[in-house]
């Protein structure tokens, strides 16, 4: 079956990766949309594995509030270049794993990584990281966190 225009942006719409490796992975899959996101996935976790020992020269600290104002969280997301880390997308991850830690609470990383992403719970926090770094090409790392519950103090 021949991948159409349309398919490489439904896929490239719902990975945010390059058109070349949605066309690709849909080619490879025979337009099999559920295949090529498969394929998407497994070619992250070697693209991460890849960049596990460079070097992280900068990063991100952001914070989220809940509504109330009693709960909310910081985040430190380190990434290597300034580049990536002035990029709203990422500065959108880093906003999305404080939301994720003011709301599940983790106690420490491996537990945060380990948890089912509070907007996608059929995708973990370390899936979602493995996601960013193929999406960036260079190595992103959840580097510390905290939470803050008025309540609870």
């Amino acid at each position: 079956m021949a991948v159409t225009t349309q398919q490489i942006k439904d896929l490239r719409d719902q990975t945010g990766m390059s058109i070349a490796q949605c066309k690709k992975a849909l080619e490879e899959s025979g337009a099999d949309m559920a295949l090529a996101l498969e394929s998407l996935k497994k070619q992250g976790v070697a693209i991460a594995a890849k960049k596990a020992d460079r070097d992280l020269g900068a990063g991100v600290v952001r914070a989220y509030l809940h509504s109330n104002g009693t709960l909310g969280s910081l985040v430190e997301v380190h990434t290597e270049t300034d580049y990536v880390a002035k990029n709203e997308e990422l500065k959108s991850f880093a906003d999305d794993i404080a939301m994720q830690v003011a709301a599940a609470g983790p106690n420490d990383l491996e537990e945060l990584l380990a948890q089912p992403f509070i907007k996608n719970p059929g995708q973990t926090i370390s899936d979602l990281v493995k996601e960013k770094i193929q999406k960036f090409g260079e190595r992103i790392e959840i580097k510390r966190f905290s939470r803050f519950d008025s309540a609870k103090s």
